[in-house]
């Protein structure tokens, strides 16, 4: 069994699954896999801000469960958690949302593995998933990729925490994610969760480039993170250009080689509408 790990709110639900799909479809493997997903309600912080829902949870098992009948995927709400933990915490207003702090709850959850992957949901596999999971992490904390921009900006060995290959045994023997809730709950960080989790580490496992690549998509790429990123042309200006933004990720990107994934989460996402799901 291969252990993933997601963070979010009910707007998750798109990167999630075509994540999810991109696994399924891009594996050589027959193991199953378990697919975690941190959620909680904090509709006071905005209205939007509510846990995925049991009827996305449902669509997503389902789905998982028609590639093998062995994998499954299980809603941990953390509410409780996070408001005595972060709650009014100087980084409660990151850059991103209190959503992205959740993964620092990985070592009080009791059924939580010891190899456990955490993805952002803004991510897709070109290449098979198990050549990131089967990485050995023994004696690591952690195994990452260098952040695009942080390792000219802020540091050539700063890890972009949106690909987590976490040894969790390990991460409580050394406390890394109690030193990283610490410093959430008393410093105001750039980039919070992840510049907490940087400051925390002993030891870490840097992976290269194409285990997270957060601008470019070459034929050894193994992750490609639809993170925001620069464009020069025809200005310089950012955009967030996510992997369900389908007609973007044509137009702009110019991507075909997701057309698989991507036309199969168009008809899932029809499906789960036709259910009685969001839109």
């Amino acid at each position: 069994m291969r252990n993933i790990l997601f963070s979010g709110n009910i707007k998750v639900f798109d990167g999630i699954l075509t994540c999810m799909l991109s696994i399924f479809m891009r594996t050589r493997s027959d193991e199953s896999y378990r697919f975690y997903i941190f959620t909680m309600d904090v509709s006071h912080l905005r209205v939007d801000f509510v846990p995925v829902s049991d009827e996305q949870i449902a669509f997503l098992d389902d789905v998982a469960k028609s590639y093998n009948k062995a994998n499954e995927v299980i809603k941990i709400d953390v509410t409780d958690l996070y408001m005595s933990e972060f709650s009014g915490c100087p980084n409660e207003g990151a850059y991103c949302s209190p959503y992205t702090l959740l993964r620092l709850f990985a070592d009080k959850i009791p059924q939580i593995p010891d190899k456990l992957l955490y993805l952002d949901a803004d991510i897709l596999f070109n290449r098979e998933p198990e050549l990131l999971y089967d990485i050995d992490v023994t004696g690591f904390e952690y195994a990452a990729a260098r952040d695009h921009y942080g390792k000219y900006l802020l540091n050539p060995n700063y890890i972009n925490a949106g690909v987590l290959l976490l040894n969790m045994k390990q991460i409580k023997q050394t406390g890394l994610f109690e030193k990283a809730r610490a410093l959430i709950k008393t410093k105001k960080l750039l980039f919070a969760d992840q510049d907490a989790i940087y400051k925390s580490t002993t030891r870490k496992k840097m992976l290269p480039q194409r285990f997270n690549d957060q601008k470019f998509l070459h034929d050894h790429t193994i992750v490609r993170h639809f993170s925001k990123r620069l464009f020069w042309l025809p200005y310089p200006h950012t955009a967030n250009i996510k992997q369900w933004n389908v007609s973007a990720v044509h137009r702009i990107f110019k991507y075909d080689r997701f057309d698989d994934i991507l036309f199969e989460y168009i008809y899932l996402k029809k499906k789960y509408a036709e259910c009685g799901g969001l839109e």
